[in-house]
């Protein structure tokens, strides 16, 4: 599974990405706000930072001012994976911009029933949000799964990411259950790493190795 990095802060993907960890970024309107930073420059420097695709989202609502949004975003980087909203006007912009050769990310995705549709469109990627459908006590791994079988069963290229993750058990998850990437905060792919038994072991392997009164160097 692909890991990308849902944020807009270029020394936290930058940390990420020297340890290999990163095959992608995501960002939304909500992230460059934090950022603080203007989207076009910052997007530029993500893009110069990372190899894989960086998702940059439109914030247009109809289909015509989207094109034209996206189209502008696209000629950041080559890298650059146009963002629209799972709507019908946000279909009819995946499919301008698929037909035109761009990577699309069809975000905000909540059924099955979407997936398909955006997949028809030719996105590039389908972004079920696994965190805010838990929120509501649905399952949103029952999507995932749903997804891979409707995608394996047609053929589909469209690439699952799952979106709106908010833990360590939701990576291992997505995993298990066959999504393509998973985007995450940098903290939560960082928490990935922490295991109680792994502390106490160290722990103990450190107070053994004080005793010996040795050096390695």
């Amino acid at each position: 599974m692909k890991f990308f990095v849902d944020t807009a802060e270029i020394d936290a993907i930058a940390e990420l990405n020297d340890l290999g960890m990163v095959d992608g970024v995501t960002t939304n309107p909500s992230l460059i706000m934090k950022s603080g930073r203007d989207i076009i420059e910052v997007t530029r420097e993500i893009c110069a930072l990372v190899e894989g695709p960086v998702s940059a989202e439109v914030v247009a609502t109809e289909a015509e001012d989207m094109i034209k949004e996206g189209l502008k975003l696209a000629e950041i980087a080559e890298n650059i994976a146009i963002k629209v909203p799972l709507t019908w006007d946000g279909l009819k912009a995946c499919k301008v911009f698929s037909d035109a050769g761009h990577m699309v990310n069809v975000t905000l995705c909540f059924s099955a029933n979407q997936a398909l549709l955006a997949a028809k469109a030719g996105a590039t990627f389908i972004s079920p949000f696994i965190g805010r459908l838990d929120d509501i006590n649905i399952d949103g791994m029952e999507l995932i799964e749903d997804i891979r079988t409707i995608y394996d069963n047609f053929g589909f290229d469209t690439q699952i990411l799952a979106a709106s993750i908010r833990s360590a058990n939701h990576m291992k998850d997505a995993a298990l259950v066959g999504a393509d990437v998973a985007t995450a905060p940098p903290a939560v792919i960082k928490s990935m790493i922490k295991h109680p038994l792994t502390d106490a072991g160290l722990a103990a392997f450190m107070k053994d190795w004080e005793k010996t009164g040795q050096k390695i160097v």
